[in-house]
């Protein structure tokens, strides 16, 4: 048990991969007991997506599915999806990234298993929705192509670049977990369940904001500009003398200040640079000046006369020094759990904060136990 803000929720995980392994397991660690059904053998697709590796266990699955049992269940099987409806009539939620269509051929699909549990709130993740899209393959990097991110994304026009990490992914999974929280608040005041969908296509529309909004504003078109920002300057990275700096400066204000620490202070009141407005209007210009004085002194030293007057800027960390940065600002960025230094969840409650309870499961790790309460109507009573 835990003293966390879900506890005592039982979520049924049909999900695999990335989008809704994540989803789930933030509600564990948020408290939530959460079952999560793999197919016998295999189990989640990332089982196998490795190197690298710790102590034989893929590190991709190991880093989304902490707080979890793990149960297998053949729902080739008519036992298998027996169990899995009983799992589902027993859950406060349910939340399955299957392909349109699959829960429903498995009987498992949401009007099915309204009746029997009128509470349950039922959440599905695809790709491109369950309407004409629904046969699409959702993997995240056809997303970031399909849905517009590569082509603003990349070092210069005509090389579009994927992002360093399933981002849309992660994305769908929080935006499913606010659907969720939101669901589950409408039950408490109703008593009734609904339908949470979310898509991996419209969550990325969506997450891109300013670009998404000046184009159904005013029909632009944003192309790749590489690091720079469409609307602010200076936004991008520089070379200092020893390695790459960042400055994100946005306001009139900052922009003054760090002319002022490079030794130029009379940019701040040259017409092209005046206003933030000027200055994207002359982005090369200004990158042109700033560039020669940033390379006179290393990115450390320049973020250590530029950080005390209120000029955002930084060096580009690899993971490592960003660990780093985070252990020094106290941030506790790590969790130990069962041997393995996972990532820490990013948020804080003072009152009811994460708890990490379970390590990433081994497969069917728990299946003797579910499968004894799904029989049995008895909890564990260490669980």
């Amino acid at each position: 048990m835990s003293d966390g803000p879900l506890d005592g929720l039982l979520v049924a995980d049909f999900s695999r991969v990335l989008a809704a392994p994540y989803l789930t397991m933030l509600l564990g660690d948020l408290g939530a007991d959460i079952v999560k059904v793999e197919r016998p053998g295999t189990g989640d697709d990332t089982r196998a997506w490795g190197p690298p590796h710790h102590h034989g266990e893929a590190t991709y699955n190991l880093s989304v599915n902490r707080n979890k049992r793990s149960v297998v269940l053949d729902l080739a099987t008519e036992e298998g999806r027996s169990a899995a409806r009983e799992l589902a009539g027993r859950a406060d939620v349910l939340i399955e990234n299957f392909r349109p269509g699959t829960m429903a051929r498995l009987g498992l699909d949401e009007a099915t298993l309204r009746p029997g549990n009128p509470g349950l709130v039922y959440c599905s993740l695809s790709g491109f929705g369950s309407g004409p899209g629904a046969a699409m393959p959702g993997y995240d990097l056809l997303v970031q192509a399909a849905g517009g991110l590569m082509s603003v994304t990349g070092p210069g026009p005509g090389q579009p670049t994927k992002v360093g990490v399933a981002l849309v992914d992660v994305l769908c999974g929080l935006h499913a977990g606010i659907g969720v929280l939101a669901a589950l608040r409408y039950r408490d005041s109703t008593g009734r369940g609904q339908l949470v969908e979310v898509d991996l296509l419209s969550t990325l529309l969506s997450s891109m904001v300013n670009q998404a909004g000046a184009h159904t504003m005013t029909g632009v078109v944003p192309g790749i500009l590489g690091n720079r920002h469409p609307s602010i300057a200076p936004y991008e990275v520089f070379a200092a003398a020893d390695r790459p700096i960042v400055l994100a400066v946005g306001t009139d204000r900052q922009f003054r200040s760090l002319v002022t620490v490079l030794g130029s202070p009379e940019l701040a009141d040259d017409d092209r640079f005046v206003t933030n407005t000027a200055r994207v209007a002359h982005v090369d210009d200004l990158a042109g000046l700033l560039g020669t004085r940033l390379s006179a002194r290393p990115a450390d030293e320049w973020c250590e006369l530029l950080t005390p007057h209120g000029v955002p800027c930084g060096p580009v960390n690899d993971l490592a020094e960003a660990f780093g940065l985070a252990e020094r600002l106290g941030l506790a960025p790590r969790v130990h759990l069962d041997g393995q230094d996972l990532v820490a969840n990013p948020i804080r409650l003072d009152r009811t904060p994460p708890s990490y309870r379970l390590p990433p499961p081994g497969l069917g790790e728990h299946t003797e136990e579910v499968t004894r309460w799904l029989a049995t109507g008895q909890e564990e009573s260490d669980r």
